[in-house]
């Protein structure tokens, strides 16, 4: 196995924690594993075979889970050798683990330094102790992805827990003094942030500073905030004898002068802050963290509002998945994601179920999503989870705090109680306190999969989240009016989102009714006809209730569920709007972008549908532009009656001629004409 030494390494990789000075060095530490499934040999007489290389991040379950219900749930382990300098001799050594599934146990020279549950959040364990200085050192981590009752999912039912070190590792390298590392993996600095306005912005920093050395220290402790450009605009500094007992709390307060306000997609302004800790005359550490400054609200009945004017909650969900390469995804593979729900137009994103990877909230931030984040608890529960799920709730809040992006934290997803005395309604409570305690600044909200205000397990939370499948597991359609149109007279004081919505839609199945004569738990029948028509009819009644404040489709992309085996495909869910692949966007895909995205566009429906039996036909356009005609194998333009919303146009009857037919969709903006065409051929009757 190739053995490196970690101060090479230093030299050629490192880089610095945000814009940090070179007090704090962060290695990638993702080459050079090992791997092998199974439990790790500990009979001197059995071969240590089996092992084969690979890089983080990495999953073992790429393949297996996407086929169904025998993937493989168990331990496995990785290891890596390395040699650690001498020269590093008196600093601070940690690993930090931002995602490994679901269980892990870290060993260090057979010397267990600690074990985190939860494959979603980051993990830090400090390693100073436990290597050797100028030697080889062994590192071995120990995961399971076994459903457990006590660790959040308890289950592999709505969607699998994949196996492995799936997100990036690092070696951190630190002075003695330095800003705290494992806090849960936090940055070791929180912002606050009080009055907002045009005119100032008030901002203030909390601290936690380690004393490793054997006295106390005269600091200081220097937080700068700096605009786009570099120029400083508020600093603070303040003198501080540090303990070497215990966790030194430092709080700062600055002023930022007629602010450049952080306002979504429209201008995601970041400002760069960057508290320093700072010893005769040198910094012995830095953390630099993203600024935007920004207000959230949502008004019972007019919906959010950011900074103080309303702002559209086009929203989406997304899982962290790919096919063929499970959750082991690139940075690349997040902002091609990201990419496409901008180009939906959407100004919002649930990350469901789970935390997700910290580049996805970073790329939030400068992109202007406002965002949801959430830990799994969801689907089912065991009573047994509760101090895990505290846990999960610290760790996604500590981890997360400084995101401008994030508006709200989510308590859980479609678990329940009866009364509110029971398991489920008792920890969401609790849940609750934690995340207020952690933030009292940011919102809160508990989902439920029932229509229903007064659920027990949900009125805890600022935000009532609610999932709705009208047309697909319950009711038709168009319920989803009467629906929300109770809520809105009953209970017009609360804040309501739609949390899920939506239909599946195999794109290899098509049909020229609507009929709802198919059965969406376990049929094999999912036609993508049904999934369009669903999002045209739901979206056209969410926009016309501001009480909504924020609607989340379900899903942006197909995932995996190895549990399921429905609508023509083994282990998917097929409600995303585009394949698992990220190869083909679906056409409820379109009709969104239609509404959501000023971009002028044009797109006719149902083109994968192209053999037809029957002459006469309907073809559904969807357009943001002018003036939208259809013509049929260059016959004259005809013109669309009403659809659903200024969105849809709908041309019926179009009569097609035997053979191949050539259908076109035109409309105008500002004088410029933008067309689609696709070919549909009708099949003789037999």
């Amino acid at each position: 196995m190739k053995k490196f030494s970690a101060a090479s390494i230093l030299c050629a990789f490192l880089f610095l924690q945000g814009y940090a000075q070179e007090s704090r060095k962060v290695v990638p530490f993702n080459d050079n594993w090992s791997f092998r499934k199974g439990a790790l040999t500990t009979d001197k007489n059995q071969p240590d075979t089996g092992w084969v290389n690979v890089t983080v991040p990495h999953t073992w379950n790429n393949k297996d889970m996407q086929e169904g219900k025998n993937f493989y749930a168990g331990e496995a382990c990785y290891r890596k050798v390395f040699t650690v300098d001498s020269s590093l001799k008196g600093k601070r050594l940690f690993l930090r683990f931002e995602g490994v599934g679901s269980v892990a146990g870290l060993y260090v020279n057979n010397r267990l330094i600690g074990e985190h549950k939860g494959s979603y959040s980051a993990f830090c364990f400090e390693i100073t102790h436990s290597v050797k200085y100028g030697a080889e050192n062994t590192i071995v981590v120990k995961a399971n992805n076994t459903a457990r009752e006590d660790v959040l999912p308890i289950n592999h039912f709505l969607f699998g827990i994949f196996g492995g070190i799936y997100r990036p590792v690092s070696l951190l390298v630190t002075n003695d003094i330095n800003i705290t590392t494992t806090d849960y993996a936090s940055p070791g600095i929180y912002i606050r942030q009080g009055e907002i306005s045009d005119k100032k912005a008030a901002i203030s920093v909390t601290a936690k500073i380690e004393n490793k050395q054997l006295h106390h220290k005269d600091v200081v402790i220097q937080t700068i905030i700096k605009d786009r450009q570099g120029k400083q605009v508020a600093i603070n500094s303040k003198k501080v004898n540090v303990s070497p007992q215990g966790i030194n709390i430092i709080h700062q307060d600055l002023v930022v002068g007629n602010p450049h306000l952080w306002n979504g997609l429209k201008d995601p302004y970041l400002y760069s802050l960057t508290t320093s800790v700072v010893a005769d005359g040198k910094a012995l550490d830095a953390v630099t963290q993203p600024l935007g400054i920004r207000r959230f609200e949502v008004v019972p009945g007019k919906g959010f509002f950011l900074n103080g004017k309303p702002y559209i909650m086009h929203g989406v969900t997304r899982h962290q998945e790919w096919q063929d390469c499970g959750n082991a995804l690139t940075n690349a593979q997040h902002k091609a994601d990201l990419d496409m729900i901008r180009e939906i137009g959407a100004t919002t994103i649930r990350f469901a179920h789970y935390q997700q990877a910290e580049y996805l909230y970073s790329q939030c931030d400068s992109m202007g999503f406002v965002i949801w984040a959430e830990i799994p608890f969801v689907n089912n529960a065991s009573g047994k989870e509760g101090d895990n799920a505290k846990q999960q709730m610290t760790e996604l809040i500590r981890q997360n705090f400084n995101h401008p992006a994030i508006y709200v934290w989510g308590l859980h997803n479609e678990v329940y109680s009866k009364t509110p005395d029971e398991h489920v309604a008792v920890l969401t409570r609790q849940l609750n306190d934690v995340a207020k305690t952690e933030d009292p600044d940011r919102y809160t909200t508990a989902v439920t999969g029932y229509g229903e205000m007064d659920r027990p397990a949900n009125l805890a939370a600022d935000i009532q989240g609610m999932n709705r499948y009208y047309g697909w597991y319950e009711g038709k359609i168009e319920d989803l009016e009467g629906w929300v149109k109770g809520l809105e007279q009953k209970y017009p004081d609360y804040k309501l989102m739609l949390t899920e919505y939506g239909a599946d839609g195999n794109i290899n199945q098509h049909t020229d009714t609507l009929s709802t004569n198919f059965n969406p738990v376990n049929g094999q029948f999912f036609p993508e006809t049904y999934q369009t028509a669903t999002h045209v009819k739901q979206w056209a009644i969410i926009e016309k209730h501001p009480y909504i404040a924020a609607s989340y489709l379900w899903n942006t992309f197909e995932f995996a569920v190895p549990m399921w085996n429905r609508g023509g495909v083994n282990a998917r869910n097929l409600k995303g709007l585009i394949t698992y692949d990220r190869k083909q966007k679906k056409d409820a895909f379109f009709w969104y972008k239609a509404n959501w995205n000023p971009e002028p566009m044009i797109y006719i429906a149902e083109r994968r549908n192209n053999i037809r039996k029957q002459a006469n036909v309907k073809v559904e356009v969807f357009s943001n532009l002018e003036k939208v005609t259809l013509s049929v194998n260059g016959g004259a333009p005809m013109t669309a009656s009403a659809g659903a919303n200024n969105k849809d146009f709908l041309f019926d009857p179009i009569v097609l001629k035997p053979g191949n037919n050539t259908i076109t969709a035109t409309g105008i903006r500002n004088g410029k004409v933008f067309t689609d065409t696709i070919t549909w051929q009708l099949q003789a009757s037999e």
